[in-house]
Order: C-alpha cells, then structure tokens, then sequence
C-alpha cells in the first residue's frame, strides 16, 4: 500500500467522524425541540457507516492497481424511530388535549457518550495520518 492510499484512508476516518460530529451536535441541540417543520416534536438522528470498496484479488493488491476507494462512507443518515418521551404539561402550547406534551426521542446522555467515542475515533485517525507523515518523512531522510 502506498503512502497516498494511507492518507486517503485517515482522511476518510476523519470525514466520517466529522459528519457523526455534526448529527450529535444537531440531537443535542434539538433535545427540548417539540415542534419541528415537518410536525411533532425533534426525530433522533444517527449515521451509518459502510466501507468503502477494498482491491478485489490479491494480485491488484501487490500491483497497487488503483486502492483509491478504501476507507470508510457514510451510507446514510437514519431517522430514530423510538416513541417520544411524554410528559404532562397541560399549560404548554404544543400539549395535546390530555395535556401531554410529546418530547424528542433524544437522550442527552447518550449523546454525549457517542460524542466522546466519535471525537477519539477522530483522534485516532488524526494520529495514524501523523504516524504515515513520520514515516514518510523519514523514508526522505533515507537518502541524505
């Protein structure tokens, strides 16, 4: 595998993260959204990962034939369908005719574990592109 690839790879990683990154922060900050454009109250979100394509036979892999698609991509991003939280607040205005009021299916809690399990998985992406950095920086040195 050459070093491109090894970037593209970490690059990849980073992306991914980063969009996870994005739809936690959108969760968090929609945790007491009762009223959305679409109607009803905030839908959990959550990012779904796939790999991206790896050589096919071991022969392209030993020729280098085109390892551009490793790597990760998110594939899509996935509508929560676990009931909302009801709580009774007869003097809320989206509070239905019981007075219960129909909150996000969001869990702060939950969210910030996934927060803090994307932002290593970025950190260790950040260092495995640094480590192939050293690596070629050295492979440089080589010829001095």
């Amino acid at each position: 595998m050459d070093l491109d690839a090894s970037f593209m790879i970490s690059a990849s990683g980073l992306d991914a993260q980063k969009a996870r990154l994005d739809v936690i922060s959108s969760n968090l900050a929609n945790v007491d959204s009762t009223r959305t454009p679409e109607g009803g109250p905030y839908r959990r979100k959550d990012v779904v990962f796939s790999s991206k394509p790896v050589a096919e036979t071991f022969n392209q892999v030993l020729t280098g034939v085109d390892q551009s698609g490793q790597g990760v991509q998110v594939t899509d991003i996935v509508t929560d369908t676990r009931p909302f939280k009801q709580v009774y607040q007869p003097q809320h205005p989206d509070a239905d005719s019981a007075g219960f009021v129909s909150y996000p299916n969001v869990n702060a809690i939950e969210e910030m574990v996934n927060m803090i399990s994307a932002s290593r998985s970025y950190e260790a992406n950040v260092t495995a592109f640094n480590a192939t950095k050293n690596m070629a920086l050295k492979a440089l040195e080589i010829g001095k």
